[in-house]
C-alpha cells in the first residue's frame, strides 16, 4: 500500500501543468480576508500565514475554553483549530457560542479554524453525518462568521469519510459542499479534510484535489491531511506533502500526533517538512482526550504548567511551535476585544478521544 501511495503521489506531482490549468483563479472573486494565492495561504494584505497551532476540543469542554485559548497562545501558537458540533452527535454549538469563540480567538490574536466533528468517519460510523448536513449547520451559524474572513477559516467537516465504498464520493460530495457554502454567501477560506479518517491512504484527495479546488468559484479552498499511523516514515510524509506543493495545491497538516493506535508517527519529519515547505500544521490536541488515546494530550488536565512529552515536543522542540510561529499581521497594533461570557457547558463526550482513527 505504501509503495502504491508513493507511486500515485509521484504520478500526480508530474501533472503540474494540467493541474494548474484546472485551478485557474481567473473567475474568482477578489479576496476578502485569508485566501489562497498561488497555492499558499496568505492574509488579506498578501503576507503568507503559516499556521503553527493545535486543536482544542471545545464542544466537549466549553468550560475550559476561556482559559485554554489564552494558554495556547501563551505557549507560542499563532493558530487554533476548534472542535464544534452540529448537534447531530453532541450538544450543538449555536450562533451565540460560535460568536464567543470568534471573539476569544481574536482577543488572543490567534487565527482560528472552526470544524464540525459530527462528520467523523461518515460511511463507516453509523452516527456520523454527511458533509451536506455539516453545511446546513454552517448556514445556521453564518452570522457568527460573516465579516470575520481575516480571522476565521471554515473546516467543513472533520474526517468526513471513513474507509470503504463511500470514499469514492469524496470528490463529488466535497465539491457540492463548497458550492453550497458559496451560494449561501460564505466568503471565508474553506478547508476540506481528506477521506480515510483524514489520512488519505487511498490518495483520493491527492488525485482529485485540483478538480475540487476548481469547483470553488472563489478559488479559496485549502486541503487538510491528518497524519497518524499512515505517516510513520519520512518517505511517506515527504511524498505526500511534496505531491501537493509541486502542483501549487494548498495543503495543511490539520492533525498529527507523535504516535497513534500502537503505531509510531514521524512527527519530526512532519514538522521539519512543514517548515521547509512553508506549510501549516495543527497538532492534536491540547487536552481532554479519552478512549485510550490520552497520550495525545499536550497538557494534563488542561493545566499549561503540566506539559506532557508530546506537548513538550510540539511546543518547545526543533521546528516546534514556539520556534517557528509568527503572529498574523492582521493583529499588528490591535487592541484585544473583551471576551464575552461563554455559553453553558454541554455534557462532555464519554470518550472525547482524538480523531485520526485508522
Amino acid at each position: 500500500m505504501r509503495t502504491r501511495f508513493i507511486a500515485l503521489a509521484t504520478a500526480a506531482a508530474t501533472g503540474v501543468a494540467l493541474a494548474m490549468a484546472g485551478i485557474s483563479a481567473a473567475q474568482a472573486a477578489p479576496p476578502v480576508g485569508l485566501h489562497i494565492d498561488n497555492g499558499r495561504l496568505v492574509e488579506r494584505n498578501g503576507t503568507p500565514f503559516i499556521a503553527r497551532g493545535v486543536s482544542h476540543a471545545h464542544t466537549w469542554y466549553t468550560s475550559q475554553t476561556p482559559t485554554a485559548i489564552p494558554a495556547i497562545k501563551a505557549a507560542g501558537a499563532n493558530a487554533l483549530r476548534v472542535v464544534l458540533s452540529s448537534g447531530n452527535q453532541w450538544t450543538k454549538n449555536d450562533v451565540a457560542d460560535v460568536t464567543s469563540i470568534v471573539s476569544q480567538c481574536k482577543a488572543a490574536k490567534l487565527i482560528c479554524m472552526l470544524e464540525v466533528h459530527d462528520t467523523t468517519g461518515y460511511g463507516e460510523v453509523a452516527a456520523a453525518v454527511s458533509l451536506d448536513t455539516a453545511v446546513n449547520y454552517w448556514i445556521s451559524v453564518k452570522a457568527a462568521l460573516a465579516g470575520q474572513e481575516d480571522y476565521i477559516q471554515l473546516n467543513i467537516g472533520n474526517e468526513p469519510f471513513g474507509n470503504g465504498f463511500t470514499v469514492s464520493k469524496w470528490r463529488a460530495d466535497t465539491s457540492a459542499a463548497i458550492v453550497k457554502l458559496r451560494s449561501n454567501g460564505f466568503k471565508n477560506l474553506i478547508v476540506v479534510d481528506a477521506p480515510n479518517w483524514g489520512q488519505d491512504s487511498t490518495f483520493t484527495m491527492g488525485l482529485n484535489a485540483a478538480a475540487v479546488f476548481a469547483a470553488d468559484p472563489d478559488a479559496n479552498t485549502m486541503f487538510s491531511v491528518h497524519m497518524y499511523g499512515g505517516f510513520s516514515s519520512a518517505l511517506a510524509v515527504r511524498a505526500y506533502l511534496w505531491s501537493f506543493n509541486a502542483r501549487g495545491l494548498p495543503i495543511t497538516v490539520g492533525e498529527f500526533g507523535d504516535k497513534h493506535a500502537g503505531s509510531e508517527v514521524d512527527e519530526d519529519t512532519i514538522m521539519s517538512e512543514a517548515q521547509r515547505l512553508g506549510i501549516g500544521y495543527y497538532g492534536w490536541s491540547w487536552s481532554g482526550n479519552g478512549g485510550g488515546v490520552e497520550y495525545l494530550d499536550m497538557v494534563t488536565n488542561f493545566d499549561p504548567a503540566q506539559l506532557t512529552s508530546w506537548g513538550q515536543r510540539i511546543f518547545n522542540g526543533t521546528n516546534g511551535i514556539k520556534a517557528t510561529a509568527r503572529e498574523a499581521t492582521i493583529y499588528a497594533g490591535s487592541t484585544p476585544t473583551p471576551t464575552p461570557t461563554p455559553t453553558a457547558t454541554p455534557t462532555a463526550s464519554a470518550s472525547a478521544s482524538g480523531s485520526g482513527s485508522t
